[in-house]
């Protein structure tokens, strides 16, 4: 993992692409990874304050997420417990208008099988957002959707999640189900695989 980490970190496949968009930034890979963690969160692409801190969720959409795994920042950041790797771990820039850009399928192209191949300990991966919903499970219909039928056999051993972002603050009102049946199975399962017996050799 070390030599792939090292990969990843020098990458500049996207130099052209970044320098382009209205922040006109360089790659700045951000990998958090634990061979031996137990869960992978799966989510979009850093942010402007990762892309800077270099520290995946140092934003408050990190708060929400531990939030609704009901873990602490130490926990969290604990890669022996916890893997986060981003569909894109580059911060993809901003639009002409000021929103977030999508993350570059090409990364998760060059890089996502070969991470994920490293982290065999993994039990649960959480699918946090419809570019993760959509590799992990192969699902294509919206992510409410999605989210609403966390149930499915289908989706054994991995729990879609909208993006923690606060610009869905109105959807989770809406759904009063994901906070009141969701999350608590969410943390449950979340401990389940921290705490239980390692897997025979």
């Amino acid at each position: 993992m070390r030599e792939l980490a090292e990969e990843i970190a020098a990458c500049q496949q996207c130099a052209a692409r970044f320098a382009a968009t209205a922040t006109a930034h360089a790659p700045r890979p951000v990998l958090w990874h634990g061979t031996r963690a137990r869960v992978v969160v799966a989510g979009q692409a850093p942010g402007l304050r990762v892309h800077q801190s270099g520290k995946p969720f140092t934003d408050p959409s990190g708060d929400r997420l531990r939030d609704w795994m009901g873990l602490d920042e130490a926990t969290f950041y604990d890669r022996s417990r916890i893997a986060i790797l981003p569909m894109a771990f580059c911060f993809p820039g901003y639009d002409a208008k000021g929103s977030d850009l999508p993350p570059p399928p090409v990364c998760a192209q060059t890089w996502r099988a070969r991470v994920l191949a490293e982290h065999r300990a993994a039990r649960l991966v959480l699918a946090v957002g419809g570019a993760a919903i959509r590799w992990h499970l192969a699902d294509r219909r919206a992510v409410a959707q999605v989210v609403a039928d966390w149930r499915s056999p289908a989706a054994r051993g991995i729990i879609p999640l909208p993006h923690p972002s606060w610009r869905n603050s109105g959807w989770l009102k809406r759904n009063p189900w994901f906070a009141a049946e969701l999350l608590p199975e969410l943390r449950a399962r979340i401990r389940a695989a921290m705490e239980g017996p390692d897997d025979p050799a």
